[in-house]
């Protein structure tokens, strides 16, 4: 993969006002899509802000990329109306929507050089000749891929013909950018660079809406704005990244997004003004981040396992013991995991006692009732 960053170049500079401002919020109001008697998608209402990025997570048939090819035009609502900006797209063509999309296979035309995939949908629109070899240019220089026009995709890596068809839907200079699972066929390590690519691109596109469709959670975590997770053809949960990994509303959602910790409590003092119930689990008294629970609710304790330590001090108020089961060492990071009253306790930590315990010990492990939420016991979606 070619070391050269995107860049902030032209694109902002030509006609912007076509990419970012008022006219690229997407607006789903009650979308819902069926085929047949079987309905995919449940009515959907979910706003997203211009130059937002909004991640759509889930498992396999949830109902992600359903939606997202209900914004594009190629699956048609059974009920509902999508808009863009001000304009109801629901019954246009996908031509006419204004949108730009990159889909995990590439879709580059083999037979064509790279400048000849950018310039596709603009020669498609009829621009002229001027023009598109004036976008072309701009585009490709936005992705870092300027030196490499002249080339046919199959004389490029995998990342760099996800660049090109990045530049391709940059090229027309798209309201909203829909990617759907753009990185999976990507190997890790060239997964990781294009997540930090596309990170800069909407820095220097910042009014450049995306809908991005992904079943990685690392992506979404570190591109998006919002987040909203996807289960059974409903939005289980929706919110700000960080709000949503560190509040998370619902069971489903804490496991889903993150790797959690959910420990078993009764609530012994409702929230008070501070934001912080007591509960118990078994004799234990653990302090966490409430909302409204009341004194008698059965709830579970979320902890995240990089917040749980194996030393005492400071804000790590909170104490439980487990019986060390596992002990998993990654490079940078040792995974453990404990028995705790028949929970499974999960720890990440980057530092650890100089003679770690033997399996079978017994650890203590300490947590700051910051770092933690208290959720409904059910599963809840």
């Amino acid at each position: 993969m070619s070391a050269v960053a995107f860049t902030g170049t032209s694109v902002m500079d030509i006609d912007a006002a076509k990419i970012r401002g008022a006219g690229s919020n997407v607006h789903f109001d009650k979308v819902s899509v069926a085929y047949g008697s079987h309905v995919v998608l449940h009515p959907l209402t979910l706003d997203i802000a211009p130059g937002e990025i909004l991640a759509m997570i889930g498992p396999s048939g949830s109902g992600k990329t359903t939606a997202l090819r209900a914004v594009a035009g190629f699956v048609r609502p059974a009920s509902g109306r999508i808009r863009i900006g001000a304009t109801d797209v629901t019954d246009l063509p996908p031509y006419e929507r204004g949108l730009g999309m990159v889909v995990q296979n590439y879709a580059l035309f083999p037979h064509m050089r790279v400048e000849d995939n950018v310039a596709f949908g603009l020669r498609a629109q009829g621009a002229d000749k001027a023009l598109i070899g004036e976008r072309v240019k701009d585009a490709l220089a936005t992705v870092g891929m300027a030196t490499f026009a002249r080339r046919y995709p199959r004389e490029l890596s995998g990342g760099q013909q996800q660049r090109v068809a990045i530049a391709r839907a940059l090229a027309v200079r798209p309201r909203v950018l829909l990617l759907d699972e753009p990185l999976s066929a990507l190997d890790a390590q060239i997964r990781r660079n294009m997540v930090e690519e596309i990170a800069r691109l909407h820095r220097s596109l910042p009014g450049l809406t995306i809908l991005y469709v992904t079943h990685d959670q690392t992506e979404a975590l570190t591109l998006a704005d919002k987040i909203a997770i996807m289960r059974d053809g409903r939005v289980c949960s929706h919110g700000p990244t960080t709000e949503l990994y560190r509040r998370p509303p619902n069971r489903f959602t804490a496991e889903f997004l993150g790797r959690a910790n959910l420990l078993p409590v009764t609530v012994a003092e409702a929230v008070g003004s501070k934001g912080f119930a007591t509960a118990r689990h078994g004799d234990v008294v653990l302090t966490g981040a409430g909302r409204d629970e009341e004194a008698g609710d059965k709830s579970l304790l979320c902890i995240r396992p990089q917040h749980l330590s194996l030393t005492a001090g400071g804000e790590h108020t909170n104490r439980i013991v487990g019986t060390l089961r596992e002990v998993h060492w990654q490079g940078e990071l040792t995974h453990l995991v404990l028995d705790v009253d028949g929970t499974p306790v999960r720890v990440s930590a980057t530092k650890l006692p100089v003679e770690l315990p033997e399996p079978g010990a017994k650890v203590p492990l300490f947590f700051a009732p910051a770092d933690t939420s208290l959720l409904p016991e059910d599963a809840g979606v």
